[in-house]
């Protein structure tokens, strides 16, 4: 049995330990917003924060996140900056067909809380490794600065 939070709520699996927090998430807690991408870490698709931190769900066994504080795409709207992010995101157009948003917007999340006003190249850095097959890096890269810019504003 392995009991974390999602979300701020505990919850208690009882699944082989090995299992990817990716399939827990989907099959066990029915929170299907973290997508399955390439399953090797590679394209962002799943990324969740784990304790703040931008993680990838499909390689991290539930063993790695017992007794952890575990934040997907269904919680992020409970946040101010997830917020002020997925606004942008609508304002900008960004979603085509939508299939990498959810990662794209936890891993812009994770970059706004530690880098609240992101220079271009450390939005290229945190945004590496999130794949949009659509190519909408240029509107991506604008939404996070209208997120960046909305929340200084905000914060005066």
């Amino acid at each position: 049995m392995t009991q974390f939070q999602v979300n701020g709520q505990t919850k208690d699996v009882d699944v082989p330990q090995d299992m990817p927090l990716l399939w827990v998430l989907r099959d066990e807690l029915g929170m299907t917003g973290t997508k399955f991408g390439c399953g090797m870490a590679l394209c962002g698709a799943c990324t969740v924060h784990m304790d703040g931190q931008p993680i990838r769900a499909c390689v991290t066994p539930i063993s790695a996140v017992a007794g952890r504080a575990i934040s997907t795409i269904e919680g992020i709207e409970d946040d101010q900056v997830g917020q002020a992010v997925q606004q942008a995101w609508i304002e900008n157009n960004v979603a085509q067909c939508g299939y990498c948003q959810a990662g794209q917007i936890m891993s812009a999340v994770s970059l706004l809380k530690t880098t609240p006003s992101p220079s271009d190249e450390q939005i290229d850095d945190a945004m590496t490794g999130n794949i949009c097959r659509c190519g909408t890096y240029p509107r991506i890269h604008a939404a996070i600065q209208q997120a960046a810019g909305h929340l200084a504003k905000g914060a005066k």
